[in-house]
Protein backbone atom coordinates (compact mmCIF):
# COMPACT_ATOMS: atom_id res chain seq x y z
CA UNK A 1 0.00 0.00 0.00
CA UNK A 2 1.28 3.85 -1.09
CA UNK A 3 -1.33 5.64 -0.43
CA UNK A 4 -1.06 7.06 3.44
CA UNK A 5 -3.98 6.13 6.32
CA UNK A 6 -7.12 8.14 6.48
CA UNK A 7 -7.08 8.23 2.51
CA UNK A 8 -10.53 7.92 1.48
CA UNK A 9 -12.96 9.23 -1.24
CA UNK A 10 -15.71 11.26 -0.15
CA UNK A 11 -19.66 10.34 -0.55
CA UNK A 12 -19.94 9.90 -4.27
CA UNK A 13 -22.06 13.23 -4.63
CA UNK A 14 -19.53 15.13 -2.73
CA UNK A 15 -16.91 13.43 -5.07
CA UNK A 16 -19.10 14.35 -8.39
CA UNK A 17 -19.77 17.73 -7.06
CA UNK A 18 -15.92 18.53 -6.50
CA UNK A 19 -14.74 17.27 -9.42
CA UNK A 20 -16.89 19.12 -11.40
CA UNK A 21 -15.99 22.07 -10.05
CA UNK A 22 -12.44 21.19 -10.64
CA UNK A 23 -13.55 20.64 -13.98
CA UNK A 24 -14.93 24.16 -14.76
CA UNK A 25 -12.00 26.01 -12.62
CA UNK A 26 -9.38 24.42 -14.30
CA UNK A 27 -10.91 24.95 -17.60
CA UNK A 28 -11.63 28.34 -17.47
CA UNK A 29 -7.80 28.95 -15.93
CA UNK A 30 -7.08 27.08 -19.05
CA UNK A 31 -8.52 29.67 -21.06
CA UNK A 32 -8.18 32.34 -19.18
CA UNK A 33 -3.80 31.47 -19.87
CA UNK A 34 -2.50 33.41 -16.46
CA UNK A 35 0.71 34.45 -16.45
CA UNK A 36 2.77 32.22 -13.72
CA UNK A 37 5.93 33.21 -12.37
CA UNK A 38 7.65 32.31 -9.17
CA UNK A 39 5.45 35.40 -7.51
CA UNK A 40 2.59 33.52 -8.17
CA UNK A 41 4.03 30.18 -6.70
CA UNK A 42 4.87 32.00 -3.59
CA UNK A 43 0.88 33.91 -3.80
CA UNK A 44 -0.18 30.19 -3.61
CA UNK A 45 1.71 29.67 -0.92
CA UNK A 46 -1.22 31.33 1.89
CA UNK A 47 -3.90 28.80 -0.31
CA UNK A 48 -1.88 25.55 0.87
CA UNK A 49 -1.62 26.56 5.04
CA UNK A 50 -5.59 27.12 4.20
CA UNK A 51 -5.89 23.38 3.62
CA UNK A 52 -3.73 22.21 5.86
CA UNK A 53 -5.53 24.39 8.87
CA UNK A 54 -9.09 22.73 7.71
CA UNK A 55 -7.22 19.19 7.41
CA UNK A 56 -6.54 19.79 11.28
CA UNK A 57 -10.05 20.59 11.90
CA UNK A 58 -11.48 17.54 9.87
CA UNK A 59 -8.86 15.35 12.32
CA UNK A 60 -9.85 17.06 15.20
CA UNK A 61 -13.58 17.10 14.34
CA UNK A 62 -14.10 20.23 14.88
CA UNK A 63 -16.58 20.59 11.47
CA UNK A 64 -19.83 21.06 10.66
CA UNK A 65 -20.56 17.37 9.30
CA UNK A 66 -22.12 18.58 6.34
CA UNK A 67 -18.85 19.94 5.28
CA UNK A 68 -16.60 17.03 6.71
CA UNK A 69 -16.43 15.56 3.05
CA UNK A 70 -14.94 17.91 1.83
CA UNK A 71 -12.25 18.28 3.87
CA UNK A 72 -10.72 15.05 4.88
CA UNK A 73 -7.79 13.49 2.32
CA UNK A 74 -8.05 13.63 -0.36
CA UNK A 75 -10.35 16.02 -0.87
CA UNK A 76 -9.32 19.08 1.10
CA UNK A 77 -6.80 19.73 -1.75
CA UNK A 78 -9.57 20.02 -4.56
CA UNK A 79 -11.86 21.91 -2.15
CA UNK A 80 -8.86 24.62 -1.72
CA UNK A 81 -8.07 24.94 -5.31
CA UNK A 82 -11.82 25.42 -6.04
CA UNK A 83 -11.78 28.15 -3.80
CA UNK A 84 -8.19 29.57 -4.72
CA UNK A 85 -8.50 29.24 -8.33
CA UNK A 86 -11.83 31.22 -7.87
CA UNK A 87 -10.06 33.85 -6.18
CA UNK A 88 -7.37 34.09 -9.28
CA UNK A 89 -10.27 33.92 -11.92
CA UNK A 90 -12.21 36.74 -9.99
CA UNK A 91 -8.91 38.88 -9.92
CA UNK A 92 -8.02 38.33 -14.11
CA UNK A 93 -11.50 39.07 -14.64
CA UNK A 94 -11.58 42.68 -12.98
CA UNK A 95 -8.22 42.99 -15.50
CA UNK A 96 -6.20 43.31 -11.89
CA UNK A 97 -2.49 41.87 -10.88
CA UNK A 98 -3.96 38.18 -9.23
CA UNK A 99 -0.59 38.33 -7.18
CA UNK A 100 -2.54 40.66 -5.07
CA UNK A 101 -5.66 38.81 -4.27
CA UNK A 102 -3.98 35.41 -3.95
CA UNK A 103 -2.33 36.85 -1.07
CA UNK A 104 -4.59 39.03 0.38
CA UNK A 105 -7.14 36.53 0.26
CA UNK A 106 -5.21 33.19 0.86
CA UNK A 107 -3.35 35.18 3.88
CA UNK A 108 -6.57 35.71 5.40
CA UNK A 109 -7.89 32.54 5.70
CA UNK A 110 -5.01 30.81 6.39
CA UNK A 111 -5.05 33.12 9.35
CA UNK A 112 -8.60 32.94 10.43
CA UNK A 113 -8.77 28.91 9.77
CA UNK A 114 -5.26 28.43 11.96
CA UNK A 115 -6.30 31.14 14.20
CA UNK A 116 -9.73 28.82 15.30
CA UNK A 117 -7.95 25.79 15.64
CA UNK A 118 -5.02 27.33 17.57
CA UNK A 119 -8.13 29.15 20.04
CA UNK A 120 -10.25 26.33 20.10
CA UNK A 121 -7.47 24.18 21.24
CA UNK A 122 -6.07 26.80 23.91
CA UNK A 123 -8.78 25.64 26.41
CA UNK A 124 -6.18 22.54 26.52
CA UNK A 125 -3.38 24.37 26.61
CA UNK A 126 -1.25 25.20 23.23
CA UNK A 127 2.31 23.21 23.27
CA UNK A 128 4.54 25.30 21.53
CA UNK A 129 8.04 24.52 22.48
CA UNK A 130 8.77 21.76 20.37
CA UNK A 131 7.07 22.82 16.98
CA UNK A 132 9.01 26.27 17.22
CA UNK A 133 12.23 24.41 17.37
CA UNK A 134 10.65 22.35 14.71
CA UNK A 135 10.36 25.12 12.67
CA UNK A 136 13.38 27.01 13.45
CA UNK A 137 15.75 24.07 12.78
CA UNK A 138 13.86 23.89 9.37
CA UNK A 139 14.15 27.19 8.15
CA UNK A 140 17.93 26.86 9.03
CA UNK A 141 18.93 24.27 6.87
CA UNK A 142 16.36 25.27 3.83
CA UNK A 143 18.24 28.67 4.21
CA UNK A 144 21.53 26.83 4.06
CA UNK A 145 20.60 24.63 1.47
CA UNK A 146 19.41 27.10 -0.29
CA UNK A 147 22.49 29.36 0.00
CA UNK A 148 24.74 26.59 -1.02
CA UNK A 149 22.21 26.31 -3.88
CA UNK A 150 23.13 29.36 -5.17
CA UNK A 151 26.72 29.09 -4.66
CA UNK A 152 27.34 25.73 -5.93
CA UNK A 153 24.29 26.11 -8.69
CA UNK A 154 24.14 29.52 -9.42
CA UNK A 155 21.92 29.03 -12.55
CA UNK A 156 19.37 26.60 -10.72
CA UNK A 157 18.62 29.18 -8.20
CA UNK A 158 18.12 32.32 -11.08
CA UNK A 159 15.97 29.86 -13.16
CA UNK A 160 13.81 28.70 -10.26
CA UNK A 161 13.85 31.77 -8.44
CA UNK A 162 11.33 31.53 -4.98
CA UNK A 163 9.36 28.63 -6.07
CA UNK A 164 12.59 26.77 -5.76
CA UNK A 165 13.15 28.28 -2.50
CA UNK A 166 9.61 27.11 -1.32
CA UNK A 167 10.41 23.57 -2.39
CA UNK A 168 13.22 23.71 0.09
CA UNK A 169 11.53 25.24 2.99
CA UNK A 170 8.21 22.94 2.20
CA UNK A 171 10.13 20.35 2.73
CA UNK A 172 12.61 20.93 4.97
CA UNK A 173 9.36 22.14 7.45
CA UNK A 174 7.46 18.34 6.61
CA UNK A 175 10.63 16.59 7.08
CA UNK A 176 12.14 18.11 10.33
CA UNK A 177 8.18 18.14 11.73
CA UNK A 178 7.74 14.58 10.80
CA UNK A 179 11.45 13.96 12.82
CA UNK A 180 10.06 15.60 16.28
CA UNK A 181 6.59 14.01 15.98
CA UNK A 182 8.32 10.66 15.86
CA UNK A 183 10.83 11.05 17.89
CA UNK A 184 10.42 13.45 20.26
CA UNK A 185 6.37 13.63 20.86
CA UNK A 186 5.57 9.89 20.12
CA UNK A 187 3.14 10.65 16.42
CA UNK A 188 3.33 8.11 14.07
CA UNK A 189 3.98 8.16 10.30
CA UNK A 190 1.05 7.61 8.01
CA UNK A 191 2.65 7.58 4.74
CA UNK A 192 3.93 4.15 4.07
CA UNK A 193 7.30 5.47 1.93
CA UNK A 194 8.35 7.44 5.10
CA UNK A 195 7.06 5.20 7.63
CA UNK A 196 9.91 2.66 5.48
CA UNK A 197 12.66 5.29 5.51
CA UNK A 198 11.94 5.81 9.01
CA UNK A 199 12.12 1.80 9.69
CA UNK A 200 15.44 1.85 7.97
CA UNK A 201 16.73 4.08 10.49
CA UNK A 202 15.82 2.36 13.31
CA UNK A 203 17.31 -0.96 11.96
CA UNK A 204 20.94 1.03 12.11
CA UNK A 205 23.01 1.30 15.26
CA UNK A 206 21.87 4.87 15.89
CA UNK A 207 18.57 4.95 17.68
CA UNK A 208 19.41 5.25 20.76
CA UNK A 209 21.64 8.23 20.14
CA UNK A 210 19.85 10.16 17.11
CA UNK A 211 16.31 8.77 17.16
CA UNK A 212 15.36 7.93 13.51
CA UNK A 213 13.98 11.18 11.95
CA UNK A 214 17.66 12.01 11.46
CA UNK A 215 17.73 9.85 8.03
CA UNK A 216 14.21 11.01 6.67
CA UNK A 217 15.77 14.51 6.88
CA UNK A 218 19.06 13.61 4.89
CA UNK A 219 16.35 12.12 2.06
CA UNK A 220 13.50 14.26 2.01
CA UNK A 221 16.29 17.24 1.59
CA UNK A 222 18.23 15.49 -0.68
CA UNK A 223 15.10 14.94 -3.10
CA UNK A 224 13.98 18.59 -2.45
CA UNK A 225 17.63 19.67 -3.58
CA UNK A 226 17.62 16.81 -6.62
CA UNK A 227 14.24 18.11 -7.62
CA UNK A 228 14.93 22.02 -7.79
CA UNK A 229 18.26 21.48 -9.88
CA UNK A 230 16.35 19.09 -12.30
CA UNK A 231 13.17 21.19 -12.81
CA UNK A 232 15.70 24.52 -13.64
CA UNK A 233 15.95 23.47 -17.81
CA UNK A 234 11.70 22.84 -17.50
CA UNK A 235 11.24 26.43 -16.09
CA UNK A 236 13.23 27.87 -18.70
CA UNK A 237 11.82 26.06 -21.54
CA UNK A 238 8.01 26.56 -20.87
CA UNK A 239 8.09 28.99 -17.45
CA UNK A 240 4.35 28.42 -16.88
CA UNK A 241 4.53 24.97 -16.72
CA UNK A 242 7.28 25.06 -14.69
CA UNK A 243 6.82 26.79 -11.87
CA UNK A 244 3.44 25.20 -11.82
CA UNK A 245 5.21 21.36 -11.00
CA UNK A 246 7.33 23.37 -8.54
CA UNK A 247 4.76 25.11 -7.03
CA UNK A 248 3.21 21.41 -7.00
CA UNK A 249 6.00 19.73 -5.40
CA UNK A 250 6.52 22.27 -2.78
CA UNK A 251 2.73 21.93 -1.63
CA UNK A 252 3.56 17.95 -0.96
CA UNK A 253 6.04 19.21 1.55
CA UNK A 254 4.43 22.26 2.90
CA UNK A 255 1.05 21.15 3.28
CA UNK A 256 1.46 18.08 5.74
CA UNK A 257 4.27 19.93 7.35
CA UNK A 258 1.61 23.01 8.51
CA UNK A 259 -0.69 20.28 9.17
CA UNK A 260 1.91 18.96 11.82
CA UNK A 261 3.32 21.70 13.53
CA UNK A 262 -0.53 22.76 13.96
CA UNK A 263 -1.59 19.38 15.03
CA UNK A 264 1.63 19.17 17.37
CA UNK A 265 0.77 22.79 19.13
CA UNK A 266 -2.83 21.53 19.83
CA UNK A 267 -2.10 17.75 20.89
CA UNK A 268 1.30 17.15 21.37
Amino acid sequence: MVLPEGFALPALPYLAGLLVAVAVVAGALYRAGPYVSDRTVLALAPWVVVGSGLHVLFVLGWVPDVLAPLLGTPAVYLTTFVVAGGVWLAALRADADPVGPLVAVGALLAFATVGYALARGASDGLRLFWPAVGLAVAVLLAGALWAATRWSYPAVAAETGAAGALVLVGHALDAVSTAVGVDVLGFGERTPLSRAVLDLAASLPTPEAMGTGWLFVLVKLAVAELVVVLFADFVREDPAEGYLMLGAVAAVGLGPAVHNLVLFVITG
